[in-house]
Parts: C-alpha cells; structure tokens; sequence
C-alpha cells in the first residue's frame, strides 16, 4: 500500500485521484475490499433523526462528487459517506491544474469549481447503489446562475434528490465558485433558506438538513447563520469548508494559490468554527471536518462539539489505512 501512494503521488492530483478510486472500485468488484482493507463494526454507532450511523467517521463531499465510488468507498467502513457537491446541470468546473499538492505539509489546495455531471447523472448513481449506509448528499449550484437562478439551482438539486438523500447539505461555502460564499451575507442566505424550507416541505423530507460553512467569515456573519438554521427548522452543520487563508502553509512566494487550503493546515481553523458554533448553539448537532490526520485531530473535534467528523486530505495521503487508525 505504501509503494502504491507513493507511486500515485508522482503523477498530477487528478489523475492520481482517478486512478486510485477505479482502483478501488475493481478491487471492490473482485470482492477483494474486505482482504486488503479489513474493519471491524465495534466503534460506537451514533444515532440522529432516525438514521442510524455505524460508526461517527465519514468521507466528506469532493472526494466522489458523481456517486461512482458509493458501494467501494461504502465497504472500507464509513460509517458515512457524502457525495458532491452537485449542480443542475453537468459542468467542468476550472481549467486545469486546479489541484495542488504539498506533501510534506499534508495539505491540498484545490480550485475545481463544482466539477461534476448533474444531478441527473448522480441520482442515476445513487438509484443503483448496492451500498445501505447513511448517504448525504451536497447540493449547490452552477457556476453561471446568480440571482433568482442560483437559489433554483439548489431547489431543483434538492427536490431531485431528496427521496435519495438520508440527509442533503446546503453547500454555500466552496471559494472556487465566484459569488458563492456571498450566500453567507443575510441579504442572500434568508430568501436561499426559505426556499429550501418550502421545498422541504412540499417533498415532505423529514431528515436532516445541514448547511456547510465557511472558516473565512466573521463571527457576526456565523452567528446570524445559526441563528437562522435554527428559525427555519434545519438541523445543523458542517464546519467547515476549505479556507483562502494560507497563512498556515509553508510555500514559494511565486506560487499560485487561488483557491481552498485542505488538510493539516486547515485544522487550527476549522476547529476555532466549530467551537464557535458549538458555543453559541449547543444543540445543533455539528459535523466536524478539516485537517483531521490522526487519532489526536480526530478526538479533538468531538471535544470542541462535533457529534460526527468527516476526512478528505488525509484520505487522499494515507488511503484507506487511515479509517482504522482513527476508529481503533
């Protein structure tokens, strides 16, 4: 396992990134998943809404934004996976390289641009998964709708998906879209919430609904966020997204880093929302994410307030071996 990481890390991240999930997806087609990746079920399950969580660690969105990894990424042992994020229409997302690798920092900068082939294609996907855990499913939208159009967006992501999704998250954070975390400004984010709240209503979707935040805002602007989340019913949310500050991150001056700061770099950030939002409203449940590598990162998030915690970097560095280390 370790000469093949080291292997994908000497090719571009996209490819890499391709390779090693259709890697995966034979391996998990030979039934080779459980000899190569063994787990037990005897983490603590976790219980929310009437889902049913076999284990408190999950796969964040990004990873498998189409849902064609479900049933291998399902059989590592998640005890949750979520995929997207999605938009109405397939789009490609921003040109190429818009991955960026700092290996020895264990960091990721990406700036894919909801990169993915609609939510037709994911429901598709998602209808033929052999995969029966809990699936969330993030939602957003397209690269060129603003306005009116772009709270359609989420609409029709949410009402398409929402017989499928066990909890569906508000992606309103992704710096890679322009204008997008403009969404966290009250002018924008009340007429985005009551709409998904209409909506909700009318799919009669009684599960979770969680919306993703940004570490970059002010804590005024993540006050009036929860507070709202709470005034229209959702039920919590992810702290949090990738963050434009790379104050963290050791670099070349001549870099290009537009785009969102992943992994260990993001971890002293995310946490200081997490504790912020736990602080000021106890009783929404969070899930954790950014910067989790090992044991000691993943502990802390549930002592700041998180009820679940997700990982993406360091899945991308350690590979599967890294689910068993955190649950064990």
């Amino acid at each position: 396992m370790r000469l093949a990481l080291s292997f994908l890390r000497l090719l571009p991240p996209e490819i890499s990134h391709f390779i090693a999930l259709h890697a995966l997806k034979i391996l998990y087609k030979a039934n080779l998943i459980r000899f190569l990746f063994p787990h037990d079920n005897s983490s603590e399950s976790f219980q929310f809404k009437g889902l049913t969580f076999k284990n408190r660690l999950g796969i964040a969105a990004g990873l498998d934004k189409n849902g064609d990894f479900l049933d291998s990424l399902g059989a590592l042992g998640f005890g949750f996976i979520e995929v997207g994020t999605i938009t109405p229409k397939p789009q490609p997302g921003n040109p190429k390289p818009r991955v960026f690798r700092f290996t020895d920092q264990e960091a990721i900068i990406n700036r894919l641009g909801f990169n993915n082939k609609g939510v037709d294609y994911l429901v598709k996907r998602v209808k033929g998964r052999e995969y029966n855990g809990v699936l969330g499913i993030n939602i957003g939208a397209n690269k060129d709708s603003i306005g009116q159009k772009r709270i359609d967006d989420y609409i029709e992501c949410f009402r398409k998906v929402s017989t499928y999704a066990d909890y569906i998250t508000v992606n309103i954070s992704s710096p890679n879209t322009p204008g997008l975390r403009s969404l966290h400004s009250k002018e924008n984010f009340l007429p985005l919430f009551k709409a998904i709240s209409h909506v909700r209503e009318i799919e009669n979707f009684l599960n979770p609904i969680f919306i993703k935040l940004s570490p970059d805002e002010h804590i005024d602007v993540i006050s009036e966020i929860t507070k709202a989340i709470k005034e229209f019913n959702f039920d919590g949310v992810i702290t949090s997204n990738t963050t434009i500050d790379k104050s963290n991150l050791i670099f070349e001056s001549k870099a290009d880093l537009s785009g969102g700061l992943s992994g260990k770099p993001l971890l002293e950030k995310s946490n200081e929302l997490l504790s912020l939002v736990h602080l000021r409203e106890p009783e929404l449940l969070k899930i954790g994410v950014g910067g989790v590598h090992n044991k000691e990162s993943f502990d802390m998030k549930f002592e700041k307030g998180a009820s679940l915690v997700q990982i993406y970097t360091s899945f991308i560095y350690h590979g599967p071996k890294i689910i068993k280390k955190l649950l064990n």
